[in-house]
């Protein structure tokens, strides 16, 4: 028997857990900042409302009536479609393992926030603490440089995602009860102490007036698309994984909206705090796109300045770190429960032993993190997964679901249990069909510009060598892209050792 949610409010806590991260507090407001505030939460809006929830939908209701992970569930569309779903999970298996070292290093400046007493009003301080200690390099040359206190950090994130999943929905339904409120609270602590510093109300204003003619700017819709796309934890496995859990009698049109905007106005409440704190201190002009730059160097800057009481700043770093800690944690082992049940599924593993091996492979692979070029080697990385195997994923299900697929039939699941409100063909269909998959086209090949743009094969940055590029990045993506072809090959050995493969299509499944 497939275990299930325990209710409707744990798979949508869980949901909202996966959902709501680091790039919640930290990239959606330095894209607000850079894009005119409010324009880009219309253009945000947008692309929520055309693709984000759309492409949800569609990934929880084929999971729930074929009750697999990724593989299953696209197998179950098409035979020829189950590598999709392996890319899918390949994604998620790189990019779990080096969040776990940007979990390491929330977890870090939890622990340093002590410092910050001592710290106030020394800027350079404030934004040297986390580099110093983590002993960057700023390149992929360091390699025997370990930093102990981030390895201790990291081993730390490890056995805290394990504990959290390892009796699978059990665990995970009541961990997100407190995983998922307890960011919210710290959230509207620091919004509101952000709104009695002197000149808030220009940050407000910043964020929320609309700058109307950035709308002009394509810079700004293919970041507000791509916001969107990572945010809801879409084409990396979870949402499947999540969704297959579910009970037959599940109203997933509305559990979706509930997802999609709670994802929203978590994003808008972190935007309040990050702009009135950053205006209150004079350093509304000094905000950043880059999510580790605004956590770990510009933010810190703006703590010690934050009052005139040393307590006080560093009881409000210990908040501040506590927030990213409830953020990081479930966004982790929602990626690991994701791989874990796409894997055990296919193979008929025992889940928790599956789970347990994912985490100390996965963790044993990690420590490339912990040296003096971890961060030069997770920029790579990230780069190549979230520029291009990510969205290669998500156009390849939705290929797979209009195309590949009778699209009615998903949108028949769908609304199945929908009474008061049902998700209307004019908006599903043509979004699975033709509006997603021509915009991550467009969003792909706009990535290709960029890199060609910025020197053809260096992906990341300039500064990084040719050989590191193809090592992290096109060898990773590589791997990835390729995954489908390995698990074939592993299955075409255990055949030869009396493993039989599943072979129900859609119409063969039915709710157990």
């Amino acid at each position: 028997m497939r275990e299930k949610w325990s209710s409707r409010y744990a798979f949508i806590l869980a949901a909202i857990g996966s959902a709501v991260g680091l790039g919640n507090a930290w990239r959606f407001p330095g894209l607000a900042a850079k894009y005119g505030g409010g324009a880009f939460l219309f253009v945000y809006l947008i692309a929520m409302l055309v693709i984000g929830i759309p492409l949800l939908m569609m990934e929880i209701s084929v999971a729930r009536h074929t009750r697999q992970g990724a593989p299953g569930s696209m197998r179950a569309l098409n035979k020829k479609t189950e590598g999709i779903g392996w890319l899918a999970v390949s994604n998620g298996i790189g990019i779990s393992i080096y969040y776990a070292a940007v979990f390491a290093w929330v977890i870090l400046m939890f622990i340093l926030s002590w410092k910050f007493k001592g710290l106030t009003g020394n800027t350079e301080g404030a934004s040297n603490l986390w580099a110093e200690t983590i002993k960057t390099t700023g390149t992929t040359k360091g390699f025997t440089t370990i930093s102990w206190p981030v390895l201790g950090c990291l081993l730390i994130a490890w056995v805290l995602c394990y504990v959290c999943i390892r009796n699978g929905t059990t665990t995970v339904g009541k961990v997100v009860k407190y995983t998922v409120s307890l960011p919210v609270i710290c959230l509207l602590i620091m919004a509101v102490r952000g709104l009695m510093m002197p000149g808030a109300m220009s940050g407000i204003a910043k964020l929320f007036i609309p700058d109307w003619n950035m709308l002009g700017n394509s810079s700004l819709w293919v970041d507000a698309i791509g916001q969107v796309f990572y945010s809801l934890s879409t084409s990396m496995a979870i949402m499947f994984a999540y969704g297959s859990f579910l009970d037959e009698k599940s109203n997933i049109v509305i559990d979706t909206f509930i997802i999609s905007f709670s994802d929203m106005f978590i994003s808008i409440l972190a935007g309040i705090v990050m702009f009135t704190t950053m205006a209150g201190v004079g350093m509304l002009d000094k905000m950043s796109a880059s999510g580790i730059a605004t956590a770990f160097i510009i933010y810190p800057q703006a703590i010690v300045q934050i009052s005139s009481s040393p307590v006080f700043n560093m009881i409000f770093a210990f908040i501040f770190y506590f927030c990213l800690i409830t953020l990081a944690i479930d966004s982790l082992f929602s990626i690991i429960e994701g791989i874990s049940t796409a894997v055990s599924d296919k193979f008929k593993l025992n889940k928790k032993k599956t789970t347990l091996t994912i985490c100390v492979v996965e963790g044993i692979i990690s420590l490339i993190y912990v040296t003096g070029a971890g961060l030069a080697v997770l920029d790579i990385v990230d780069y190549f997964i979230n520029s291009y195997t990510l969205i290669i994923t998500g156009i390849l299900e939705m290929i797979a679901a209009g195309w590949f697929f009778k699209t009615t039939k998903i949108l028949d699941e769908l609304n199945r249990n929908t009474k008061k409100f049902k998700m209307p063909f004019w908006w599903f269909i043509p979004s699975i069909k033709f509006i997603s998959p021509i915009v991550l086209v467009g969003l792909f090949v706009w990535n290709l510009y960029n890199l060609i743009k910025g020197g053809g094969i260096y992906g990341a940055a300039d500064n990084y060598s040719l050989k590191a590029n193809i090592i992290f990045g096109w060898c990773v993506a590589l791997l990835i892209l390729c995954s489908g072809w390995i698990v074939k090959l592993i299955v075409k050995i255990k055949s030869s050792q009396g493993y039989k493969e599943d072979e129900k299509t859609w119409d063969d499944l039915k709710e157990a």
